[in-house]
């Protein structure tokens, strides 16, 4: 399945995404974890690109995309209003992991009527917990704009609790995706899965946090068997 990689103006900045399937075919936008790329849904872009049209953006300061001043959740999820409408999605699927999936929970949450299904990937939003530890900037190049990781650990150490209330703001048939052997703690995935109205969760064994690294085959079975159900 080959996936054609392209760029495009949003709101003035410039940001790359990956196409793979056909444009005719119903669209998925995928949104990747903090500090990798579009490109880590390949494997899942290649299966998923039989019957969809997947669309994997690098966010604002990864990958081929802009690197800005500033970096938050909010401006993540007005990007991805900007690309939605430029790619005239109208409504799509919404597959976030990490990250990616805190914009996704985010996005809809403000925007419910955009969004098909939801699928997430090991992350409930931020919540008060034990202080993540902001490192120092390394020396090496790096494949991401720095300052993305301190913004957003910012974001994780001083969550707005409004992302939890609004939980039941996300009114699409929703999947979970927990790691069996994740660092995340799963009982936080069941609570949210609990205040979802439509939400189903499922854990994949043999996985950690990169559930769609882990066990690809499990990941891929679970969200097929949400896309035809």
């Amino acid at each position: 399945m080959e996936t054609r990689v392209n760029q495009i103006k949003l709101n003035g900045l410039t940001f790359q995404y990956r196409e793979t399937g056909e444009p005719t075919s119903p669209p998925i936008v995928a949104l990747h974890a903090l500090g990798t790329s579009a490109e880590s849904w390949n494997q899942v872009a290649a299966v998923l690109g039989e019957n969809y049209r997947v669309l994997a953006l690098d966010q604002r300061g990864h990958g081929g995309s802009a690197r800005t001043s500033k970096y938050s959740f909010e401006l993540m999820s007005e990007d991805l209003l900007h690309f939605a409408n430029a790619m005239n999605l109208e409504r799509f699927i919404l597959m976030g992991h990490s990250m990616g999936g805190t914009v996704a929970y985010l996005f809809s949450e403000t925007f419910p009527t955009r969004i098909e299904r939801l699928i997430v990937e090991d992350t409930p939003p931020p919540f008060q917990g034990k202080p993540i530890e902001i490192p120092s900037k390394p020396t090496d190049i790096l494949p991401l704009d720095w300052e993305v990781v301190p913004s957003i650990l910012q974001q994780l150490n001083e969550p707005n609790p409004e992302w939890w209330f609004r939980l039941t703001d996300i009114t699409m048939p929703t999947l979970l995706l927990g790691g069996g052997s994740s660092h995340i703690p799963q009982h936080k995935l069941e609570e949210v899965s609990k205040i979802i109205p439509k939400c189903e969760f499922v854990t994949i064994e043999s996985a950690g946090h990169f559930v769609h690294d882990d066990n690809l085959h499990g990941f891929l079975s679970a969200v097929k068997s949400f896309l035809d159900s």
